[in-house]
């Protein structure tokens, strides 16, 4: 650690807001100063959209799914997060 961060008592959140917005922390912290963090519990933030796939697809991914022992939409998140990674 550089220097103690002297955070001061707030009259309301914008005081507080202005206070960490005008701060700069490198003049506080070295990156020794940080420990590496595990969220087990948390959740990834989840988005709902809609898509037009045509009946056959749908169905074959269903089918497949169900070989697999899997919800088909976790199949569908599956193949979109493995055609993104690829396309790196």
């Amino acid at each position: 650690m550089k220097k103690q961060l002297k955070v001061p008592k707030f009259k309301n959140e914008n005081e507080e807001a202005d206070f960490w917005a005008n701060v700069d922390l490198s003049e506080y912290l070295d990156p020794s100063d940080f420990e590496k963090a595990n969220f087990p519990n948390l959740k990834p933030s989840l988005r709902p959209i809609s898509i037009r796939i045509p009946n056959y697809l749908i169905n074959r991914v269903k089918e497949k799914a169900n070989e697999l022992n899997i919800p088909y939409q976790s199949l569908i998140k599956q193949y979109i997060h493995k055609g993104a990674m690829s396309a790196r």
